[in-house]
């Protein structure tokens, strides 16, 4: 898993939704801050997935409503491969 870095996870979600980084911050909505559509999130969700190794179930997709809340899923995930 890459090393976490919220920058490069606002580049990131900022390239596949067409806004800039600095737009994505943690209190920001995807869809009503970000206009993303639930295309723009199956493509961001992909590349999250594919960038920082993990697998996002369709429970934790529905819990994900800001950037604040996908950050907050890569730290557990990051602080729970390290204590692995």
């Amino acid at each position: 898993m890459a090393e976490l870095d919220f920058r490069e996870l606002q580049e990131l979600a900022a390239e596949i939704l067409g806004v800039e980084p600095e737009q994505v911050q943690m209190n920001v909505s995807f869809q009503r801050d970000l206009a993303a559509d639930s295309l723009d999130l199956v493509e961001l969700i992909a590349a999250v997935e594919d960038k920082y190794d993990v697998e996002l179930s369709e429970e934790e997709l529905e819990r994900m409503k800001n950037v604040g809340d996908l950050w907050q899923f890569l730290e557990a995930h990051e602080a729970q491969r390290a204590s692995a």
